[in-house]
């Protein structure tokens, strides 16, 4: 089925599709999880791969500093914009409601609580100085007119609003409006800032949603602003199907996926997890057995040096992931359970592949009518599943599951 997104953007008025087992185990796990800082911009294990010039590198040995960090907490304003076209039928106190607080817990739980995404809501519209229609807007957005609507929405928001006091800017358009397409929902980032309250302004997400919107449509967008990449395949044709690299698991795969909590790495590369969280493992002769805490499990006393992700080195900028996906937190909504392995290459741009999950039951699909893309679904292994990575040579095995949620995964040598 043809979809429509935006390049940096999201998913947009999709057609829906048709429509484990718990064991105990005895065994000595062996672990390499090395100490190390608890940011991954200061991340120092050997399989952090090495950030590149690549747009939203998946490298996390650095932090991009053209993006704001996410820790602790960002301030975020949102603007609602009106057209002399059109008189709005909400307020906008009852249109971010579609919005916040959902967005502000989805990053709590993704987070473990390390950042808040502290949300400002303008509570009068602001009128624009044009009609909706005079801003073109749409989605793969003429440049001109994208300016011009950020410069007139800047100029008539600054007299009520101090642009100083916040790390990001929301603007939403009214949703009513005759001009405004709903397909042009995205960031937007200015290599040369606009100025307002002695502030440079770079990054603003620009909202032309209907109510109500999206599901976690501003997550996926404010992901951007966090400098994570759109995981999605856009065809060059724009039909057929757009989540062939990783289907639900992932808001910046889909914001309608059944698993939208980021990937371990993603939180890797976002500080949420430490480095004594990250099980850096080399393949020797012998196999090894290692211990992975549920991905969306949430935080709890000693969580700190309990790996919750797992990382193969494979090349200068390529590494396979291996993590435990369940129903909870975040994923609540998850398809299949089980153990999750997927590659990442540091060098691939956004939107081009940089993440791929690899699929523990090729051939067949679940979920039919709920999942974005039935066919990795039910990618995880369960117990007593394996995966053999011809690639790279690696054969991944889960071999039990203890009382306490934790998946244990065998690695050796594929034969």
């Amino acid at each position: 089925m043809s979809r429509d997104r935006t390049p940096d953007g999201v998913e947009r008025r999709r057609l829906r599709r048709l429509a484990a087992v718990a064991t105990s185990l005895s065994a000595l796990i062996a672990t390499s999880v090395v100490a190390g800082p608890a940011t991954a911009s200061d991340a120092a294990l050997s399989c952090a791969l090495n950030r590149t010039d690549a747009h939203h590198s998946e490298g996390l040995d650095s932090w991009n500093g053209a993006y704001p960090h996410p820790a602790g907490h960002l301030d975020a304003i949102m603007i609602f914009l009106s057209f002399p076209d059109s008189r709005p039928l909400a307020q906008p106190g009852e249109i971010s409601k579609d919005y916040f607080p959902a967005t502000s817990r989805f990053f709590n739980r993704a987070s473990y609580g390390r950042f808040r995404l502290r949300a400002h809501i303008h509570k009068r519209w602001v009128q624009m100085p044009h009609r909706s229609g005079a801003y073109g807007i749409q989605r793969d957005w003429d440049s001109g007119h994208r300016s011009a609507y950020l410069r007139d929405a800047v100029a008539a928001a600054d007299a009520s609003v101090d642009f100083s006091r916040y790390d990001l800017v929301y603007f939403v358009a009214d949703p009513d409006a005759p001009g405004v397409d709903s397909d042009a929902t995205k960031v937007v980032n200015l290599d040369e800032p606009m100025h307002a309250d002695h502030t440079d302004l770079r990054r603003f997400v620009t909202v032309f949603e209907q109510s109500p919107p999206d599901r976690n449509v501003l997550a996926h967008e404010t992901g951007h602003v966090l400098d994570l990449p759109d995981l999605y395949h856009r065809p060059g044709d724009g039909k057929g199907d757009w989540d062939t690299y990783v289907g639900d698991w992932d808001l910046m795969g889909s914001q309608f996926g059944l698993a939208p909590d980021p990937f371990a790495w993603h939180k890797w590369k976002l500080g949420w997890l430490g480095d004594n969280q990250v099980d850096c493992a080399t393949l020797g002769r012998s196999p090894t057995l290692h211990s992975l805490r549920p991905l969306s499990d949430p935080a709890e006393p000693g969580d700190a040096r309990r790996p919750r992700l797992l990382v193969v080195r494979t090349g200068p900028d390529s590494a396979l992931a291996i993590e435990g996906r369940d129903a909870t937190g975040n994923d609540r909504s998850v398809c299949s359970q089980g153990v999750l392995v997927y590659r990442v290459h540091s060098d691939t741009a956004s939107g081009a592949g940089p993440v791929r999950v690899l699929d523990g039951h090729p051939g067949s699909s679940a979920c039919w009518g709920t999942s974005v893309y039935p066919p990795l679904a039910n990618a995880p292994l369960g117990v007593g599943e394996g995966l053999t990575d011809r690639q790279d040579g690696l054969r991944i095995q889960v071999e039990g599951r203890g009382a306490d949620g934790e998946w244990t995964v065998k690695l050796s040598r594929a034969g």
